[in-house]
């Protein structure tokens, strides 16, 4: 089964390229439906999972395409397959303004399957060949409306993403020298008698790994190709930001750090304080950088930049509490973040604005889609009882539990970040809701909220960021127990 839901993502997205519909209804039915159901027999799938390995292909060695469900890919797989259904569902009434639909959707659909492939990898190899196709199906999606900033944008973002690659390789081949093998074992892979006196150079390709596979986590100074990708469609770059690309990104580095090196061999090297203070400046960067932008899509994608190295802070802290923390960001941020983007979507789809200064007063006119914003825009803070507040404070936790000295120091990262959010975020709610003295609150033709397309998402996310902030023992307590090698 684990082959079926990452094939049929591949074949409806070729079949909609190929095969002509009548009605674009029609097109819209089927789409949906095709990914409906493959979230279904995902979720099947995550409860119903087996312990062994799926083996597609084998290759001289240890080496294969081989795929398993244990309880990283529970985590990314649930996420990836609970969150697709409504941003296809978002994509139908975003695109209706956009040109070649059935070439959108062809490559939008495939996105799916290969994330999938991604989730359920059971080794480093097949991460890495998944990862890569990721990198071939995305580059048409930003390049969709082939303006010059597309193709600039899209080439900015290919030469990265296989620059990354080519470094991330180096990380997998030292791996299959060195590892008794590349299936993903939490606590590493590592043989310590035949890495004898090569340590630091083992520490170096630590590093080495990490760097490449963060630039698809956008961290420092490999990130520029983010920002620039908010050319693409919405629909696009919410998955670019949120959930496709970026965490796949982040969940290679967990694979990389807690399932191939191990953190027995990393924690306390010079190699773990060189990747957190990466991670702690990123922090810093992309939030400030966000405060200055005047582009809603730009903002927001720094924005992202700085969340995803909360992440990745936390994959550094290198303890259990640490990876749990890293869990948690990676899910309840994908949420608070296609939310928020949907909304900047949702408003250039009815109004056409594209930037800060171009919004007052809209909250009057579009209420239910800043009332959303204004949701993520807390949560995105860290506001008790929403779901980014859970997240930070398993990442201060984790961080004051490590006793690493460096890490206490990153608390201080996240706090200035908070108030760096609190700026960024509540500039937009505030010109929205409270445009000052002497505006006309009077409606104008043609500028309201959207249809029930673009609002059943932004609706069902603003319900996933309540619950999980107001009850999230359970999902902690699955983190926990995946970090602590339970599933």
């Amino acid at each position: 089964m684990i082959l079926l839901v990452i094939l049929i993502p591949v074949i409806a997205g070729a079949f909609v390229f190929l095969v002509p519909f009548k009605k674009r209804n029609f097109m819209e039915i089927f789409l949906e439906a095709a990914v409906v159901i493959n979230s279904i027999l995902v979720w099947y799938l995550l409860m119903h999972r087996s312990e062994s390995i799926f083996t597609l292909a084998n290759f001289t060695g240890n080496l294969s395409i081989s795929f398993k469900v244990d309880g990283m890919s529970m985590v990314f797989g649930g996420l990836v397959s609970a969150l697709w259904p409504f941003a296809t569902l978002y994509a139908f009434e975003y695109m209706t303004k956009e040109e070649h639909e059935r070439m959108f959707f062809m490559f939008y659909t495939m996105t799916y399957g290969i994330t999938l492939g991604i989730s359920f990898a059971a080794n480093l190899l097949t991460m890495y060949f998944f990862y890569e196709l990721l990198t071939l199906v995305t580059v048409p999606l930003v390049m969709h409306t082939l303006t010059r900033e597309a193709i600039l944008a899209s080439r900015k973002y290919l030469y990265y993403s296989l620059g990354g690659a080519a470094f991330a390789f180096i990380g997998l081949i030292f791996v299959i020298i060195y590892g008794n093998t590349t299936e993903f074992v939490l606590g590493g892979v590592l043989d310590v008698v035949r890495i004898g006196e090569r340590t630091n150079v083992l520490l170096l390709i630590y590093v080495i790994a990490f760097m490449g596979f963060g630039v698809k986590a956008a961290i420092c100074p490999f990130n520029s190709w983010l920002p620039d990708a908010g050319v693409a469609p919405t629909p696009v770059t919410a998955l670019l930001h949120a959930v496709a690309v970026v965490k796949s990104g982040a969940f290679a580095i967990i694979r990389l750090t807690y399932y191939s090196f191990g953190t027995d061999f990393l924690k306390g090297t010079w190699a773990q304080n060189t990747v957190m203070l990466i991670v702690m400046f990123t922090i810093v960067y992309g939030c400030s950088r966000a405060v200055k932008e005047t582009h809603i899509k730009r903002r927001l994608a720094y924005s992202t930049i700085s969340n995803l190295s909360y992440i990745l802070f936390g994959v550094t802290i290198m303890t259990p509490l640490g990876m749990t923390g890293a869990v948690c960001h990676l899910v309840f941020h994908a949420i608070m973040k296609i939310s928020s983007f949907f909304c900047a979507g949702a408003i250039m789809h009815q109004a056409d604005k594209h930037y800060v200064h171009e919004l007052d007063g809209m909250g009057y006119q579009m209420p239910c889609v800043f009332g959303v914003f204004t949701v993520s825009s807390f949560a995105l803070m860290g506001v008790p009882g929403l779901a980014g507040f859970v997240s930070k404070w398993n990442l201060a936790s984790a961080a004051v539990e490590s006793g690493n000295e460096i890490a206490y120091f990153g608390i201080v990262c996240l706090l200035v970040s908070a108030l760096l959010t609190a700026i960024y975020m509540l500039t937009i709610v505030v010109r929205a809701f409270f445009p000052g003295e002497g505006f006309d609150k009077r409606i104008p033709d043609g500028v309201r909220d959207p249809n029930w397309k673009m609002l059943v998402p932004l609706f069902v996310f603003t319900v996933f960021i309540l619950s999980f902030g107001l009850y999230s023992g359970p999902a902690v307590k699955f983190f926990s127990d995946v970090a602590a090698g339970v599933y």
